[in-house]
């Protein structure tokens, strides 16, 4: 479905290009749950399903960070780096939550290389990237992400 590109000077002719669209992944109760645990951040609007009912979104939400660590899974479906010896998050420029994500949605990624810039030993990219939930009016997280790969 993706983009496959072997090495760092494959990679840098992809500066400001669309990678497309990922494929939509359900966010389910139980991966709240497994989140909340993870995290210790149990907050009632994610975890207690009774409760959240009666809440602003009328039932149970994903973290905002459940959401944006999503973007590394969906974003591996866009581009597979192959032929370096390291893949490395190296930071978010932006992020925003504009729109919750309810437990039993659906959510995909669409994402653009923006930039590819050398550094010592390899390369730096940064993606400009928009989590949407399916049926959605607004993204649920919008994102510059920046990763390094070294030969």
């Amino acid at each position: 479905m993706g983009i496959t590109v072997n090495g760092l000077d494959e990679l840098k002719k992809l500066a400001d290009t669309d990678l497309g669209t990922s494929d939509w992944i359900e966010i389910t109760q139980e991966r709240i749950n497994t989140f909340a645990d993870a995290t210790g951040d149990h907050q009632w609007i994610h975890v207690d399903v009774e409760k959240a009912k009666e809440g602003p979104f009328g039932g149970p939400i994903a973290h905002g960070y459940l959401t944006l660590s999503l973007f590394i899974p969906l974003f591996t479906e866009l581009l597979d780096v192959e032929g370096v010896t390291t893949k490395v998050n190296y930071g978010l420029n932006k992020v925003r939550f504009p729109s919750p994500v309810k437990a039993g949605s659906r959510v995909r990624l669409v994402a653009r290389l923006a930039e590819v810039a050398e550094v010592p030993g390899g390369v730096q990219i940064t993606v400009d990237g928009m989590i949407e939930t399916e049926g959605g009016t607004k993204p649920a997280c919008v994102l510059q992400s920046v990763s390094r790969f070294y030969a």
